[in-house]
């Protein structure tokens, strides 16, 4: 015969007999510049800009606005449920007066708004994928703090030679969107037509027209005037390191990789490209 453990009913009635009901405790968040919160509602999720006796106004990393009323347990603040109410008066609380006007909300290598005490999002089925390592370096650098946010998983490809397969392996559907980013994006090359052949409904492919990421990085991030030009059928990064002086392709690596700290180290065509693919593969999951 199974031994079973009793179940404990201490406390789950009262005095005569009726069942106890506990209250689960939302606590009241103050909503001070830069608080990031979500509304489950509608999924929006952004930074406090404002916030009067009714209303707070969000801001997400795009910049967009939504003005929400001040009610019980609106929000979620670090995943769990939250009151937000207004923050204490300047000088409340004997900590001094003045009107110093609130700094904005702090913003990430990406320049989207900083979510402070960040605990990652379980990943979406929904994957970008790039051509290779450095890539998914550069993406991790300046992105890396939306991707945790959105839940997005980055893999690299090491190459888009057999695209085609891959993207029948993978799968897409509604709920598992696939973003693509590729190399020297331009008419007539081998990636366009790649592209052209996997793009549905749920596959977008975003690219920039450079030979290598490398390339997407400003010359004056890493110290230099120009990129070399590389004479064709030699391999770019070799070219490149020959021509500045860098030894190997992992020293000219290190360097690159090193000279990016945030997206205004990086030229616009990949920054558009790698904000559409976030956007692309989360918008099936946002309210």
């Amino acid at each position: 015969m199974r031994n079973e453990r009793p179940h404990d009913y201490r406390g789950a009635f009262d005095a005569g007999g009726t069942r106890t009901v506990r209250k689960r405790e939302i606590p009241e968040v103050p909503a001070e510049p830069g608080l990031v919160v979500e509304d489950p509602a509608s999924g929006f999720c952004g930074a406090v800009v404002a916030i009067d006796a009714r209303d707070v106004t969000l801001e997400n990393r795009h910049g967009g606005r939504r003005v929400f009323p001040l009610r019980p347990a609106a929000f979620l603040y670090e995943g769990a449920p939250a009151t937000l109410v207004r923050p204490s008066p300047p000088g409340a609380g004997g900590a001094g007066s003045g009107t110093a006007k609130p700094a904005g909300p702090a913003r990430s290598a990406s320049g989207s708004v900083h979510v402070a005490n960040l605990r990652a999002r379980t990943a979406r089925a929904a994957r970008i994928w790039v051509e290779g390592i450095h890539d998914a370096a550069l993406l991790e650098t300046v992105w890396g703090h939306d991707l945790r946010v959105e839940g997005v998983v980055v893999e690299p490809l090491h190459g888009v030679d057999d695209l085609a397969a891959a993207v029948r392996e993978f799968g897409p559907s509604p709920a598992r969107r696939l973003g693509i980013l590729v190399d020297h994006l331009v008419d007539g090359s081998k990636e366009t037509r790649q592209a052209a052949a996997v793009a549905s409904e749920h596959v977008l492919v975003t690219g920039h027209p450079y030979v290598d990421v490398w390339e997407a990085v400003k010359p004056s991030a890493v110290g230099i005037r120009a990129w070399p030009k590389v004479p064709r059928g030699t391999d770019w990064k070799t070219g490149v390191c020959d021509a500045l002086g860098w030894g190997e392709p992992a020293d000219g690596a290190r360097r690159v990789l090193g000279a990016v700290t945030s997206y205004r180290d990086l030229e616009t065509p990949l920054i558009g490209a790698v904000e559409r693919l976030i956007d692309f593969v989360t918008a099936a999951h946002e309210g």
